[in-house]
């Protein structure tokens, strides 16, 4: 119950009707952040601020709320401009965060979480930490963080290798495809399986000409030679290069090798390329496959592989499209597996309510998108670059851990 001398706030009037803050974004049109920051700091988002202020009035009041509760609601102002943005002085870094978060940002936020902000020194001596956790973070096998989710990627891809099967690694930039990849050459190495892993360089490759450097069938029967013998010349006639590589595969299989093509960036192959990798596949020795493939990409190749285009047709009945799973539910673990490097505890950098605030922040919706189009976002490069912008915040506000308020003005 309220207090009588307590200052009425939009968080009092929520706490009085019982409507949890995720069922006022919703119920008033608003995206959770957007609502954490009207609810916090008392602003109005500033793409349609009088539509949002109209939706949110209809809402409480049928909700229940009476008419004073009502003139809780912040007023409405005209956005400054970007001088006296500017010139204006600034109290607090939180505050600042907020509303650059909200200004200069578009809608979905998403440029500002892909961008990198280093961990600041006053935030390394405020959380007792030699170095920032995220950079240069995975030098060892032991610091890779594994989940249900990750360890069954990891498993799909050491069977494409053992097997010779043909995976597509789907997965936003900085989910961590590459670093799986890696991972699983130093496994390879570690464990002494004899399988040789045939990665073509795709510096510069483009889906097309005009843009850069298309990556062709030629190229990755190369990179497939170049692998099994480096002083191989390979013919300069298709017909002939092909049956070369064909037989360097058959008389390494014979030895007792596997073999596994990792096209990165394969979002960017031409058609014509992708068509032809069914052909690699075919590559046999009697029954015997002789090359697996494993593709690492981001979500536009599912859509390409997904699409009624007969060129691509044969390639996705044969492809296992497996994506990269988000963190959400293990997002306490991973920063637990982060600190714990350092023999320093989630608690002690993380508020309770720190993890829900950080979930809630990285729910993404594609401009013009509906509620059922928002997706997690939750993966590890944009949960490092939030937590060092929150870190750095927190540290020259001096709070003592970083909280669901600091979460929201990052």
């Amino acid at each position: 119950m309220q207090h009588p001398m307590q200052q009425p706030t939009l968080q009092n009037v929520l706490a009085r009707l019982g409507v949890l803050q995720s069922d006022f974004a919703r119920g008033a049109g608003m995206s959770t952040t957007a609502a954490h920051r009207l609810v916090a700091h008392h602003r109005w988002p500033v793409r349609r601020p009088a539509v949002v202020q109209q939706r949110v009035a209809g809402y409480l009041q049928a909700a229940g709320a009476t008419p004073a509760e009502l003139a809780v609601l912040p007023v409405l102002q005209t956005p400054p401009t970007t001088s006296t943005q500017k010139d204006a002085p600034t109290s607090s870094y939180l505050a600042g965060a907020a509303l650059e978060a909200t200004v200069s940002q578009p809608p979905e936020d998403l440029t500002m979480l892909l961008r990198n902000e280093p961990l600041s020194s006053a935030a390394k001596k405020h959380f007792c930490l030699p170095r920032s956790p995220f950079v240069d973070d995975v030098q060892s096998m032991a610091d890779v963080h594994t989940t249900p989710g990750i360890r069954y990627v990891r498993a799909a891809l050491l069977d494409a290798a053992k097997n010779h099967g043909f995976i597509a690694l789907v997965g936003e930039s900085g989910a961590g495809k590459s670093t799986l990849v890696e991972e699983l050459e130093e496994r390879i190495k570690q464990s002494g399986q004899d399988i040789v892993i045939i990665r073509p360089y795709v510096v510069a490759m483009e889906a097309s000409d005009v843009k850069g450097k298309t990556l062709k069938s030629a190229q990755i029967a190369e990179a497939i030679g170049y692998a099994l013998d480096p002083n191989a010349g390979l013919s300069s006639r298709p017909q002939k290069r092909y049956q070369q590589v064909h037989d360097m595969l058959k008389a390494s299989r014979k030895a007792g090798r596997r073999h596994l093509l990792v096209i990165e960036e394969a979002h960017c192959l031409p058609m014509a390329t992708l068509k032809h990798l069914k052909r690699f596949l075919e590559l046999k020795d009697g029954l015997q496959r002789l090359l697996g493939i494993a593709l690492i990409a981001q979500p536009e190749l599912r859509e390409r592989l997904a699409s009624q285009n007969s060129e691509v047709r044969e390639v996705m009945q044969r492809c296992e499209v497996v994506d990269m799973p988000a963190l959400d539910g293990e997002l306490e673990g991973y920063l637990r597996h982060k600190f714990a490097r350092f023999e320093l505890k989630y608690e002690q950098v993380f508020a309770p309510d720190a993890a829900d605030a950080i979930r809630a922040r990285l729910i993404h919706t594609p401009r013009g998108g509906r509620t059922a189009d928002a997706r997690s976002i939750c993966y590890p490069l944009v949960v490092n670059n939030l937590v060092c912008r929150a870190m750095n915040a927190a540290a020259l506000e001096a709070y003592p851990q970083v909280d669901a308020q600091v979460i929201a003005g990052c």
